[in-house]
């Protein structure tokens, strides 16, 4: 089994930061894109970031230069430093990544059970 667990959410003014971690854990033999995606309350889910095995990044264009999405190979572990947070930024976060199981090698999607960011104005 694996499984992601997310932590860093909670509420911020207008203007500041807040920075999520999504640690991974189980029967991993290697972990290929990791990426966070957020649902604000009545909208879809959108892809906020990703970051390959390599280090190539992806931002969707509401957050580029505000957010930036790194990762630690050695810790199976992907942040989400998110400076200068807006109000619209408020929405539920959740992590996601293709991992690569031991044993029977088997490639699979794992969501984590996200975390809140709440930024007020």
């Amino acid at each position: 089994q694996v499984q992601l667990v997310e932590s860093g959410g909670g509420l911020v003014q207008a203007g500041g930061s807040l920075r999520l971690s999504c640690a991974a854990s189980g029967s991993i033999f290697s972990i290929n894109a990791m990426a966070w995606h957020r649902q604000a309350p009545g909208k879809q889910r959108e892809l906020v970031a990703s970051i390959t095995r390599g280090n190539s990044k992806n931002y969707a264009d509401s957050v580029k230069g505000r957010f930036t999405i790194s990762r630690d190979n050695a810790k199976n572990t992907v942040y989400l430093q998110m400076n200068s947070l807006k109000p619209e930024d408020t929405a539920f976060y959740y992590c996601n990544a293709e991992i690569t199981t031991t044993g029977i090698p088997v490639v699979i999607d794992v969501w984590g059970q996200g975390t809140q960011v709440t930024v007020s104005s």
